[in-house]
């Protein structure tokens, strides 16, 4: 069954809430920029942002991978391998954790301790 509009906007304002809620507590700076994870069914994404300039420092996603026969899980760590390296290039070795609206687990927190694994400290 289809959802109404009113269902559909009731979502949206509560994810929008539940990042906002997250949001307030942090902030990227250029000595510590934030760290944002973005996850979706196929896919998860992850970038380092200076919010003061408001540019993309460092990225990387799922979608790069050339591995094949891998899970989500694996999937989100080698992800966070790779950002961690191109962190490391821009002299990042500091971030804020930014989960967004998602809860610290699964797939997050494995591309968290993929980071990690990486040399990113937050």
């Amino acid at each position: 069954m289809a959802k109404t509009t009113t269902e559909l906007l009731s979502r949206q304002k509560t994810r929008a809430r539940r990042h906002l809620r997250v949001r307030r507590h942090m902030t990227g700076m250029p000595d510590r920029p934030r760290l944002s994870v973005f996850r979706s069914n196929k896919g998860i994404y992850a970038q380092v942002i200076d919010d003061l300039d408001g540019r993309t420092i460092a990225a990387a996603s799922s979608l790069e991978l050339k591995e094949s026969g891998i899970n989500k899980m694996q999937a989100a760590e080698k992800v966070g391998e790779l950002l961690a390296a191109r962190a490391k290039e821009n002299n990042i070795g500091k971030v804020v954790f930014d989960r967004g609206i998602y809860l610290y687990h699964g797939r997050v927190k494995a591309l968290a301790d993929g980071a990690r694994k990486g040399g990113i400290e937050f």
